[in-house]
């Protein structure tokens, strides 16, 4: 589904990824985990086509992303961020449907989706008619996946999309997360900077340091045998 082909991105003289290649099989959910600056972010922007590599290329669905055709492309694909990243001017409902009211979407066709989503996600539909600053953290985050299921994507990508939220909203989150993913059976790439949870949403866990892949496959199978003592750091906290 997602095939990423030698990716490179420096800034400002910084090698910040790459080379970097990596295969996302169609259906498979893959968590990408590592420290603050190994470009993880970077490499999901790159994916959605927000930030152009300086070489190599990015595939989905067989298709090359290029200039043309990415905001096509791009609509195949839902973005969760952490928070939500809701626009504050408008309703939860209005950051929901916002694409596809672009996109000519009739009303009966906008409310049946509205009403299928609040159901799959539990988000109250009440609460759909607020402002994103009189929403709890949980919900603006069910708004947020909300807005990136609504086209019915191929692909999900997720950026941190619990990192905000409380323990326990969390990890409530993360059971729904996980239940929705089996369901829907998506493509879905996650970031998150939490080994337990890329373990428990994800059946493949890729492991960045410095812009480049390090090791990738279960996260049990890599904690039992690291390929680095880095790796060895990061999925076996205290270890000698």
């Amino acid at each position: 589904m997602i095939a990423v082909e030698a990716v490179e991105k420096t800034y400002d003289g910084r090698h910040v990824l790459g080379p970097l290649s990596l295969d996302v099989p169609t259906g498979a959910r893959v968590a990408i985990v590592g420290p603050s600056g190994c470009g993880k972010s970077t490499l999901l922007r790159v994916i959605l086509g927000l930030v152009r590599p300086d070489a190599g290329r990015v595939v989905v669905a067989g298709e090359p992303l290029r200039d043309e055709n990415k905001l096509a492309v791009r609509r195949r694909i839902g973005y969760v961020v952490q928070d939500g990243g809701l626009f504050p001017h408008l309703t939860a409902e209005r950051n929901v449907t916002l694409v596809a009211r672009h996109l000519g979407w009739e009303e009966g066709r906008l409310r049946k989706r509205l009403d299928d989503l609040s159901a799959m996600t539990g988000m109250d539909r009440d609460a759909l008619a607020r402002w994103p600053v009189q929403l709890s953290g949980g919900q603006r985050q069910r708004v947020g996946v909300m807005r990136a299921l609504f086209l019915d994507p191929d692909v999900i990508l997720m950026d941190e999309p619990l990192g905000a939220l409380d323990p326990i909203t969390r990890r409530r989150l993360q059971g729904e997360l996980r239940g929705l993913f089996r369901a829907l059976g998506k493509t879905v790439l996650l970031v998150t900077h939490d080994v337990a949870e890329a373990a428990f949403l994800a059946e493949t866990a890729v492991v960045m340091r410095g812009g480049r892949i390090v090791q990738q496959g279960a996260v049990e199978a890599m904690a039992s045998a690291p390929a680095d003592e880095f790796v060895r750091e990061l999925l076996v906290p205290g270890s000698p």
